[in-house]
């Protein structure tokens, strides 16, 4: 299994297609449209997460900037009628945090955007979803400050518990839990923020 890919850019065959280049091999690479607008220029050094699909009359390669875009890719295509490239326009269109609010949120109406995704379609996404989306994987921008490995692991679990306090709260005081997660995940964490700071920097983003 090819878990990612580093080589020179060598060739972008359309808006969606790349072939990179390693140790002499050119390596056909599918990419969501987000993929194809944050590219360097041809010659250029480029590195993706792929994810090999396997059929009786080929063999493809899917590629992502990100560890999370791949995961989110991975999911979309466990859904009944949402092949790899069905699952690349949506991650085209929707960033996986768009995809993760719209589900929590059972929001059809965002998933249809994406092309050749019906209401129908993003209804069954959000049924066979909402229980393998978790708010905790709705994780704030900010990275956690601490200078010791140790230290990284368990201020990490704080921000966590942080973000979810401040969700709980938000859906007390009346918001859905998607726009509360969303408001929440543009907060920048440190290390000395309370979930009562966290909380009040929320609001300003509802």
């Amino acid at each position: 299994m090819i878990r990612f890919i580093k080589g020179t850019l060598a060739m972008i065959e359309n808006a969606q297609e790349i072939v990179i280049e390693n140790q002499g091999i050119g390596y056909l690479v599918s990419v969501p449209l987000s993929v194809s607008d944050a590219l360097p220029p041809i010659g250029e050094t480029v590195f993706v997460y792929t994810y090999m699909n396997v059929r009786e009359d080929a063999l493809q390669l899917f590629g992502f900037l990100s560890r999370d875009d791949l995961k989110m890719f991975q999911l979309l295509i466990t859904v009944n009628g949402i092949g790899p490239k069905a699952a690349l326009g949506i991650l085209g269109t929707l960033t996986a945090d768009d995809i993760r609010y719209a589900v929590v949120a059972e929001d059809a109406k965002t998933i249809a955007k994406a092309p050749g995704i019906g209401t129908k379609t993003a209804h069954k996404l959000i049924l066979e979803l909402k229980d393998k989306i978790n708010l905790d994987d709705m994780l704030p921008a900010g990275e956690p400050v601490s200078s010791e490995p140790a230290e990284t692991a368990g201020q990490a679990n704080a921000d966590r518990q942080a973000v979810q306090d401040a969700i709980e709260a938000l859906i007390v005081l009346g918001y859905p839990k998607a726009d509360a997660a969303k408001a929440v995940h543009k907060v920048p964490l440190s290390a000395e923020i309370s979930v009562e700071e966290l909380l009040k920097a929320s609001l300003k983003n509802l």
